[in-house]
């Protein structure tokens, strides 16, 4: 019996706890908690970046047993990472709907789980920056407009401003990467929308990985989606499910949603087999598993069979939102490496 308790705590799947399902949450605050506001974090201040290369942190570890290298300190390259929504737990009745950006306990999580599992990927080619900010609470996905959008309108607002602060103070006119997760990916999105697209900032953009949330196919007008492995310039998403499975709100969110295949980089319906995947990442860091899963785009969704690892009997998942980056996350890393090789070539042939 004690084995089987053992087992079932080590099980190598969940890396962090962002996904609640419909339903689970019963709140007892409402739009009168909207204006307790946490304080702004100061980007001035490093220690209101989560993951930044003059610090030692969470996005300089890399996961396995030494086949892959931390690359950030001779990079040519930096990424602007926004992690997704890891305040999940109950609310802080001071500020319900809104991290507070100093609760060294939430912060912890973040570094522990997004920038561990996901902003990781680009260490071996990208400098990362990724700022704290005051993420809406999950529980804003179910509520109504009139609360949604003013609390994520606000962390928006840090977004923003963190993004403005690198800009002026360390791009240097470098290229950059934009990647996000869930809802760091709505607010990515808004990024690229103000500062890239039909502006020059938009020749400096390698690439965009804006992962974990239906983008519809139409969301830019001038920013194409990536169509293969080495194009710059373009942005690519998916959203991982069953292969199979519609989720309830599949016609609402789904219908025109894109997506790109992270063991193709194409956007058709070419299903690639578990061989093409070099490997995934789940909660032991330190095994990188070759062949984890297979991946084809459908109606909008990326559809997958059941990972394989040790004890995946007892997985019954539908849903793999937690594990978009984890599951791919040596292909992603390496389609980094070649699209940021790419775009320098081209850069180089331009300037000579």
């Amino acid at each position: 019996m004690k084995s089987i308790f053992t087992f079932l705590l080590l099980l190598p799947i969940l890396t962090y706890t962002q996904n609640v399902k419909q339903g689970d949450y019963e709140g007892v605050f409402g739009m009168d908690d909207l204006n307790k506001i946490p304080g702004a974090p100061d980007y001035t201040n490093l220690k209101y970046w989560i993951a930044h290369p003059e610090v030692e942190d969470m996005a300089d570890v890399t996961p396995g047993k030494g086949q892959f290298r931390n690359g950030q300190s001779e990079a040519q390259v930096d990424v602007f990472f926004v992690y997704p929504t890891i305040y999940t737990g109950e609310q802080n009745a001071s500020f319900p709907w809104f991290a507070d950006v100093d609760d060294a306990e939430l912060n912890e999580k973040i570094a522990n789980s997004t920038i561990k599992y996901q902003a990781t990927v680009f260490n071996r080619s990208a400098k990362i920056y990724s700022p704290l900010y005051r993420q809406a609470h999950v529980a804003v996905f179910r509520s109504d407009s009139s609360l949604r959008m003013p609390s994520l309108d606000l962390a928006y607002l840090d977004v923003k401003n963190a993004f403005e602060y690198y800009l002026k103070n360390w791009n240097n006119d470098r290229p950059i990467i934009i990647a996000a997760h869930s809802q760091g990916t709505l607010h990515a999105a808004r990024l690229l929308k103000e500062f890239f697209e039909g502006k020059p900032l938009m020749q400096k953009l390698v690439a965009a990985y804006i992962v974990g949330m239906p983008v519809q196919k139409n969301h830019f007008t001038e920013l194409p989606i990536c169509e293969s492995p080495d194009q710059n310039t373009c942005w690519m998403t998916w959203n991982t499910y069953l292969a199979g499975y519609y989720p309830p709100y599949h016609k609402t969110w789904y219908m025109n949603a894109a997506s790109v295949n992270p063991l193709t980089w194409a956007t058709n319906e070419t299903w690639a087999s578990r061989n093409e995947n070099s490997g995934g990442v789940l909660k032991n860091y330190k095994k990188v598993l070759p062949r984890l899963t297979d991946a084809q785009n459908h109606d909008g969704m990326l559809w997958i069979h059941k990972p394989r690892f040790f004890g995946n009997f007892l997985l019954n998942w539908k849903r793999f939102h937690n594990v978009d980056y984890n599951l791919f996350y040596s292909n992603i890393r390496e389609n980094v490496a070649t699209r940021v090789e790419k775009y320098l070539e081209n850069a180089s042939v331009v300037n000579n």
